[in-house]
């Protein structure tokens, strides 16, 4: 198995990083399938939300239903940290065993969020994801950032 580790450019935002992690973290069940038209549905199928926490997200994409399995590793809600890994489902490649993203977020400039990501995947060989995978990951993952941010600026 090869471990490969990429550190996502940072992204910042307007909203207060308490907001935001709220509204990415805490409130992110109800409000994926809200904001990103095509994910269905985020629900709990195995723990009580906290560390260990089992989740199944189910989206359409290129007109599939597809769905991973994420599963909550850490939520540091005083530090604004979160960890999860996605460890199976039709979405994941097939060359990877799990994909584990830690996000941090970080006061920034006027009161604003510094979001800080890092992807690990977790490959079945000895072989890095391809680039391919990496930017589809990368481009999902800030696409599920600004939507929710989009949100609680809109709902303030």
């Amino acid at each position: 198995m090869g471990v490969f580790t990429y550190h996502n450019d940072e992204a910042t935002s307007t909203v207060p990083p308490s907001k935001l992690y709220k509204a990415l973290v805490l409130d992110s069940d109800d409000l994926i399938p809200k904001v990103l038209d095509s994910f269905q549905s985020d629900e709990i199928v195995e723990g009580n939300g906290g560390p260990g926490t089992v989740k199944k997200l189910t989206f359409v994409e290129g007109g599939e239903t597809k769905y991973v399995l994420r599963k909550v590793e850490e939520i540091d809600e005083a530090n604004y940290g979160y960890k999860y890994s996605i460890i199976g489902g039709s979405g994941i490649p097939e060359t990877v065993e799990k994909i584990t993203s830690t996000w941090k977020l970080e006061e920034g400039p006027n009161g604003g969020s510094i979001a800080k990501v890092t992807i690990t995947y977790f490959t079945k060989t000895d072989a890095p994801p391809s680039e391919e995978e990496i930017n589809t990951g990368r481009a999902k993952g800030q696409g599920f950032f600004r939507a929710i941010e989009a949100y609680v600026l809109a709902n303030r």
